[in-house]
């Protein structure tokens, strides 16, 4: 659904954007007791991995309210303390939510520890699970890149095969 907010964008438009520019995204590495919060994604790109939870960073949204909508829409919590900044890394897949399209996301990583979720959005993610980190290394199921923020030496960007295009 569209919102008023002029960040949001149209079908059209948001396909042009995706067609030829990265997108900027701040995704939301949720510890708690230490486990980590991953949840299965609905959408393409990396539709039916364990994912971290996150969104891209809105026009003339700056990033600190970025990570607060996100925690907000993707937590139904308010993140009232700024959380660790982890790292910037680069996604980018062969697919998007347009048939036709790849997509290509600069994420700013950023650790929050958490207490007490509930009822969790069944929008972006079907289903959450709480990993240990071994567990989290391990699995298939859970998307290469989430597995960069934990194996990954801070400050260095993961390297990654390079895309034809």
């Amino acid at each position: 659904m569209q919102e008023t907010n002029p960040g949001y964008l149209s079908g059209d438009l948001f396909k042009a954007i995706v067609d030829n520019t990265p997108l900027v995204s701040v995704d939301l590495i949720v510890k708690h007791k230490g486990k980590v919060l991953l949840g299965k994604r609905v959408n393409k790109p990396a539709q039916g991995y364990w994912f971290t939870l996150g969104g891209r960073v809105l026009k003339n949204e700056n990033i600190q309210s970025a990570i607060r909508r996100t925690g907000k829409l993707e937590l139904g919590i308010i993140i009232a303390n700024d959380p660790k900044f982890i790292g910037v890394f680069e996604h980018l897949y062969d697919d998007s939510i347009f048939d036709t399209a790849s997509t290509h996301y600069i994420n700013l990583a950023y650790e929050i520890e958490v207490s007490g979720l509930k009822d969790l959005p069944k929008d972006q993610h079907n289903a959450y699970h709480w990993f240990d980190l071994e567990e989290l290394i391990q699995s298939k199921e859970v998307h290469p890149y989430v597995k960069d923020y934990f194996t990954t030496q801070k400050g260095t960007i993961p390297q990654q095969k390079e895309k034809n295009v």
